[in-house]
């Protein structure tokens, strides 16, 4: 396996435990001290959270076989991340700051990453 197809794949695999964690942790938690509804729509986000770390370890694991769905995935992520953006700007950033700026940073590069290793792995083929 060429070395950018080994990129995509172990980011992939990052994303996937990310999301399975982030996702089964929304779902079980809710939205502690909230209305329901709030608590609703962060339970069904937490689904669909947990789905996308699915849908990569499978890409992942399936690798040599993908070619649009990873960059789906890669702008999946990048739009998560304008999200945390959008809400940094108009809420502010919540604390403790390092671990937002944590979760925000990869959430920034894995995208370009995983687009730029892509590519150069199907032009390979």
């Amino acid at each position: 396996m060429p070395a950018s197809q080994r990129t995509v794949q172990i980011c992939l695999f990052l994303v996937a435990a990310i999301a399975l964690f982030g996702g089964s942790l929304q779902l079980l938690m809710g939205q502690p001290e909230t209305t329901p509804r709030l608590d609703n729509v962060h339970r069904f986000m937490g689904g669909i959270y947990f789905s996308m770390g699915v849908i990569c370890a499978w890409a992942a694991l399936t690798i040599r076989q993908q070619g649009t769905l990873v960059y789906l995935i890669a702008f999946g992520v990048l739009v998560a991340a304008v999200g945390r953006l959008l809400s940094i700007s108009k809420v502010g950033m919540p604390e403790p700051a390092a671990l937002w700026l944590g979760y925000l940073i990869p959430e920034l590069v894995l995208p370009v990453v995983l687009c730029v290793a892509h590519w150069r792995s199907q032009r390979r083929r």
